[in-house]
């Protein structure tokens, strides 16, 4: 049956992977694996396709049809299939890979037919067409060809030269080697020699060639542990197992070679995190999931040896298949002149229509009066001329549209997916690519992504400018961070103007304002309140001989002499049970290296954690696929785990059962405190002080949780368990049944305590908030933490400040209230009185006065009622959401579309915004939502995986190189180290950026029109014959060499004010969010210009040419044109040089340059002896010699240039005296270093834990399938003391009896 798979609505597709990633990570207990592993697969024999519903759609699974046999090649190459009409090629890929687009024969056809796809080059070519009809034909052949020729042949080489590294890239990652089992014994090949069935052995340190299915390695169990940094960036290791069965079987080469294993599973896909399959062996059917692939681009790490059979390989790897077609963001200028090219097109046809018109008007009149030269026009009639004229004025016209300025930028950026063949440099998987997935994002390392995957039109200068600027960013010390070795990165260079356009910036929290770098403060245990600031840091307990902390690698910035004494008397059991329960209750995987313990830990919140209990006494020694070791207070103790409730964004919280060596089942849970506190068994006054102190730790900016537990007895864990097996193996609503039998176990706990974390600020956050805000930028932060530490972090980082009024949930719905009944009663265009009426309740519904600052604080759960984000609809009072439920059941999209742009209002009126608790998908939504109704210029910087989706939907998206990863950095158009450096990448780079591609539009347009636009005047008093007025060689060459260095140095080099001033006076960066350089007026007063410029060229020349002849008898059409030529050209270089603000040696080279072309090529082209090999080439001889020499002409040419420059120079010096002062007075940012303080909290706060999306699911999956590490041996811990640091003291929260 063939593969199938039904077409998606929007958004199921995300909801439909991520239920597919879910899934293989379901916890079962290892007994209960091994009978699931028995029986049947669950679509035996590839019957129908699995049905099943995820995010309410109705989905199908591609059907069971791909079959492999292991060590049977024979039997993979007999399939065939169809891939072109009737031809076929074989159904099983090689491992071959070829990403080169060209070979040999192709090049030429291929990449011509390419480059002829864009409209312009047809528009080109069309006209050249147009040139060889004689009786149309009014410029020569060359002026048009010459500059395509130069700008295909330039481009084919950049094809050829990217292709030729691509060949070189496609040699080296096939001819790697690898060992491929042939025979009885291990042969060294290449990669290119593996198909699919071969069973291959990778070492330590080498990368995966294609995907394959492990089957055993030297490691316990089969483990085997790989680094995904080249497919997801993640740069923690994850890892695979073996299926018991192969573990056990698979023990030699001659088992190996006698393996017969029959793998089916589905077609090659995309699907990055999911795999199903069934393994059929010695008459047994085993199940197969993610966790037993090994993907190719994977390095194998930390393992010895394994053995793996060959799934997919080649373009049939999952790697290879996440190929797609490039997606480029085009900037506000790019879209503009898009605009502005079909508006001079249409000009064009316009002009060239009317003076055809005349022309025929002007050939009857002539016929009419001059009826003795009728023999001349016998065979012709003036329609017949209008028309010949008319594709003769298109002709001569069509170099007002220079190809340079209109085959614009050309540098993709690679967001999201590549297509197959375009990149130019391979990672270690043979392609250089990204691929966003809803559940995560393939992505090559930095080194990679970097180089290759930008294709640069050199043979546009309007390309170049946007790479060197690009290459500036990338040189910039001041962006340099060095204590991580970390540049800047500018991995697009099509966006550099936009940078100076930023009005809004979305910013994560944790690790784009903060540093990510976790440290254990405070804890709340059974009502007392420990950690820095109770006043006990500097105090010794007695006995303080303690020495378990020697495993210890790195310092806890926690201490509390109490606390270390409690823990040493181990008299409390609820210290007892906490303490416990951080050394239990984690998916962190543990490594010892010589005599310390390494942590590999989900997110830096657990690692913090089980550091914690670490230094307390409770040392994590090791753990196994159904054991967790611990030492407590130097005894170890080994408990089993019976099963491992792993964590998600949905349930907040994760749980461990375990037996203890006594027999006593106990279940222990930690998560956000409103999912833990709403399933305790009884609230107490503990349970009372410990929220009070979950909200003191929040109002000190840390990050909180809860921990509980619960003992379970042996009747109420067999029924438990018995149905979580039946649970497991379900093919349709697995997840949800499963949840619901979690939601069964974690109730009716009793509450241990409370942690709190710090994740301090980046250095200089404040200040480049403070600088951002000045140069009217707005910063959101949108962040998954808890209300009151953003909030405490946005008072720390300057985002809100003292004076502003506090928005929350309950005047906001107000606020939209109020706007929605509005609007009811408001007949067709509500949309155009949306902000006016919202501006006059917001007043009203907040009781202050209009010109107080506001800032909004709302949560995740707010944003799902508002912002139509699927999710469904919570109940609460007020009739604004019952009426945008009743909304949204009647199918009516326009109500609900006024309250969001209510809602964007109202946040884009206030001075900052904080969204807390917010999802990935909430976040991008906020971004779109936005631009959509607001049309302005966004900005979105992250340093997770949960960023990306935010960072892609942007106009710009910035990746901090943090600690979760590289996908943030691999996603984004700009990569830097630290927040701070924002404010150079906007305040400086962008706006020069924006100033630069500004100035070089306009006087790329100025100076073409003031150039060329004399051809529409001389066609006035040449009887509208279409006649050129210049020569053919300096039609040519005018924008190519005489014109354009020049205005090459201005879009290079151009600066209005330095880089400190640019930094002490933010304001000025207000320029590019008006659009003030470059607009529809500029445009026309720039058209203008230049048409007075030809104007004045051309008729003081006419003037002075007529009826006057100089010293040397020049007054023929040659010296007119040559004369009008100069004078034009001067001009037009006086003008740019008046306007450069900032001149350096290379400015002046290209104006010198300029001029030094002109007359070279002016020499060549006019020589007598061009002339006599080729006169009707070479028609202009000793022309410019003959008027140039002639000081009447000088005089002409030297009053046309200064008739041209005066205008200039009186609106400059008006300007000057007129302007008032726009930069403000200089701002000092002297104040202090922010500390993080604690403000007083409003009644209506809701507390929000920052758990909920701290970190990604564990380990459990992996943990509960068989030994997750090492065992090693036994572990002996010890604890050392602690460092004293102090903090603001809680005087408000007892502290216990020492």
């Amino acid at each position: 049956m063939p593969s199938c798979l039904l077409a998606l609505p929007s958004g199921a597709g995300a909801a439909f992977v991520e239920g597919l990633r879910r899934a293989p990570a379901l916890q079962v207990l290892p007994a209960q694996r091994e009978r699931q592993g028995q029986g049947s697969r669950p679509e035996a024999d590839g019957q129908g396709l699995a049905l099943m519903r995820a995010g309410g759609y109705p989905l199908a699974f591609p059907a069971f049809t791909w079959e492999v046999r292991a060590n049977d090649r024979n039997y993979h190459m007999q399939f065939k299939k169809k891939f072109a009409f009737c031809l076929t090629k074989k159904k099983y890929a090689g491992n071959a890979i070829k990403t080169a687009k060209y070979n040999i024969f192709t090049f030429l056809p291929l990449n011509l037919y390419e480059q002829f796809h864009r409209m312009a080059n047809i528009y080109f070519v069309f006209v050249i067409l147009l040139q060889t009809f004689p009786e149309i034909s009014t410029l020569p052949w060359y002026t048009l060809l010459f500059p395509l020729s130069c700008l295909l042949t330039i481009r084919g080489l950049r094809d050829l030269i990217d292709d030729i590294g691509r060949h070189q890239s496609d040699r080296n990652i096939n001819s790697r080697p690898c060992e491929i089992l042939s025979g009885k014994s291990f042969r060294w090949q290449k990669w290119s020699d593996i198909c699919v069935g071969d069973i291959v052995r990778l070492r330590k340190e080498s990368f995966v060639p294609a995907d394959m299915l492990l089957l055993c390695s030297s490691e316990p169990s089969s483990l085997c542990y790989v680094e995904t940094a080249d497919i997801d960036g993640e740069t923690n290791l994850k890892f695979r197992q073996a299926l018991l069965v192969t573990h056990q079987e698979l023990v030699s080469e001659e088992s190996m070679a006698t393996f017969d294993g029959k793998v089916t599973c589905e077609e090659p896909n995309s699907r990055m995190h999911s795999f199903t399959g069934t393994l059929e062996w010695r008459g047994e059917t085993y199940s197969l999931d993610s966790e037993r692939i090994l993907l190719r681009g994977c390095k194998l790490r930390n393992t010895d040896v394994c053995y793996g059979l060959v799934i997919y390989a080649g373009f049939d790897s999952k790697i290879m298949r996440n190929c797609g077609k490039i997606k480029r963001k085009k900037t506000k200028l790019d879209r503009m002149m898009d605009r502005l090219v079909i508006i001079i097109f249409l000009v064009l046809l316009v002009t060239s229509l009317c003076l055809a018109v005349a022309s025929g008007f002007w050939a009857r009149m002539f016929q009419e009066k001059h009826s003795y030269l009728s023999a001349l026009y016998k065979h012709t009639t003036p329609a017949q001329q209008a028309f010949f004229n008319f594709w003769g004025f298109t002709i001569l016209l069509s170099i007002i549209i220079p190809m340079s300025m209109y085959i614009t930028s050309m540098n993709f950026v690679i967001k999201g997916q590549i297509s197959r063949g375009e990149p130019s440099c391979l990672g270690p998987s043979g392609l250089s690519v990204r691929c966003d997935e809803p559940s995560g994002n393939l992505a090559t390392n930095n080194e990679n992504s970097l180089a290759s995957p930008k294709l640069r039109a050199i043979g546009s200068r309007f390309e170049f400018i946007y790479l060197v600027n690009s290459f500036f960013i990338n040189w910039d010390l001041e962006m340099y961070y060095p204590v991580k070795d970390i540049p800047a990165k500018a991995r697009s260079t099509s966006l550099n103007d936009q940078l100076g356009q930023i009005e809004y910036i979305f910013s994560d929290k944790t690790g784009t304002l903060t540093q990510n770098i976790m440290s254990f403060k405070k804890c709340c245990i059974n009502g007392t309140i420990y950690g820095t600031g109770t006043g006990r840091e500097n105090k010794q307990p007695s006995g303080s001989g303690l020495t378990w902390n020697h495993h210890g690698e790195k310092p806890l910035d926690f201490c509390d002499a109490t606390l270390l004494e409690a823990a040493q008397r181990d008299s409390d059991p609820v210290l007892r049970e906490f303490l416990r329960l951080l050394a239990l209750c984690h998916t962190v995987m543990v490594e010892e290296k010589g005599d310390q313990l390494v942590y590999q830990a989900a997110s830096p919140d657990e690692e913090a954690l089980v550091l914690a209990a670490r230094n307390l006494g409770y040392v994590f020694l090791a753990r196994t696929q159904d054991t967790i070791t611990i030492s407590e207070l130097g005894k170890k103790r080994t408990y089993k785990v019976l099963a491992m409730l792993d964590f998600n964004s949905d349930r907040k919280r994760m749980s461990v059962l375990v037996q203890d060596p006594q027999g006593t089942i106990r279940l222990y849970t930690k998560g956000a405190d409103t999912v833990i506190l709403e399933r305790l068994q009884r609230r107490g006054p503990n349970e009372t002080f410990t929220e009070m102190a979950l909200d003191r730790f929040a109002e000190e900016t840390l990050r909180t949780l809860c921990l509980a537990s619960k003992e379970v007895s042996e009747v109420e864990y067999s029924e438990w368990s018995r149905r979580h097996r039946e649970a497991s193996i379900l093919l349709q609503d697995r997840t949800r049944e499963l949840d619901k039998l979690y939601e069964e176990m974690e109730q009716n706990l009793q509450l241990l305590g409370a942690t709190a974390i710090e994740d301090k600020l980046q250095d200089g956050v404040p200040e480049t908030i403070q600088l951002l805000k000045l140069g009217n930028i707005k910063v959101w932060v949108l962040t998954g933490d808890k209300q009151e530490t953003a909030m405490n972090i946005g008072y720390a980082c300057k985002l809100l400040t003292d004076d502003m009024e506090i928005l929350e949930e309950k005047e906001i719905s107000e606020i939209l209230e109020a706007h929605w009944v509005s609007n009811n009663h408001l007949s067709g265009s509500g949309e155009a009185l949306c902000s006016g009426r919202l501006s006059q309740q917001l007043p009203e519904a907040s009781r202050h006065s209009r010109h107080k600052k506001r800032a909004i604080i709302i949560s995740g759960d707010f944003l799902d009622k508002i912002l139509h984000t699927g999710e469904v609809l919570k109940e609460k009072k007020g009739r604004l959401w019952q009426r945008l439920a009743c909304c949204r059941a009647t199918g009516s999209q326009e109500q609900g579309s006024l309250v969001e742009k209510a809602f964007v209002d109202l946040a884009t009126s206030c001075q900052a915004v904080i969204c807390c608790r917010v999802t990935p998908k909430q976040k991008a939504l906020i971004v779109q939502l936005v631009k959509k109704h607001k049309k302005v210029i966004t900005l979105a910087i992250g340093d997770g995986a949960n960023d990306v989706n935010m960072i892609k939907t942007a106009d710009i998206g910035v990746g901090i190189s943090g600690l979760e990863g590289m996908q943030a950095v691999q996603c984004s158009d700009y990569a830097l180290a630290q927040f701070s450096y924002l404010q150079r990448l906007l305040l400086v780079h962008g706006r020069w950026a924006y100033l630069r591609i500004c100035k070089f539009l306009r006087y790329f347009f100025y100076k073409t029109f003031a150039g060329l636009m004399a051809q529409v005047w001389f066609a006035f008093h040449s009887g509208f014959t279409a006649q050129p007025l210049y020569e053919g060689w300096f039609l040519a060459l005018y924008n190519i060499f005489y014109t354009a260095y020049p205005v090459l140095s201005v879009g290079l080099l151009e600066q209005d004010v330095s880089a400190k001033k640019s930094l002490e006076f933010p304001e000025l960066y207000v320029i590019g969010q008006q659009d003030e350089l470059f607009n529809y007026r500029v445009f026309g007063i720039t058209l203008l210009h230049g048409v007075s410029t030809s104007l004045a060229s051309f008729y003081i020349a006419l003037w002075a040419f007529e009826d006057r002849v100089g010293s040397k008898a020049v007054g023929d059409y040659e010296s007119f044109a040559v004369t009008v030529a100069t004078s034009a050209l001067l001009s037009v270089l006086m003008e740019i040089i008046l306007d450069t603000k900032f001149w350096t040696v290379l400015s002046f080279l290209m104006v010198t340059a300029s001029l030094l072309l002109f007359c070279l090529f002016s020499f060549l082209t006019q020589s007598i002896d061009a002339f006599r090999i080729a006169p009707a080439i070479f028609c202009f001889p000793d022309a410019s010699r003959n008027a140039l020499t002639d000081p009447y002409v000088l005089l002409v040419v030297l009053l046309s240039l200064v008739v041209n420059t005066i205008p200039s120079l009186t609106v400059r010096l008006y300007c000057t005296i007129t302007r008032k002062t726009t930069i403000p007075q200089k701002i000092r940012l002297k104040e202090p270093s922010v500390e993080l303080r604690a403000h007083v909290p409003r009644s209506s706060f809701h507390r929000r834990s920052s758990y909920a999306f701290s970190h990604q699911e564990g380990y459990a999956g992996l943990i509960t399938r068989g030994d997750s590490l090492r065992t090693g041996g036994t572990r002996r811990a010890t604890l050392g003391l602690l460092c004293p640091e102090t903090t603001p003291a809680l005087s408000s929260l007892p502290s216990p009896s020492v």
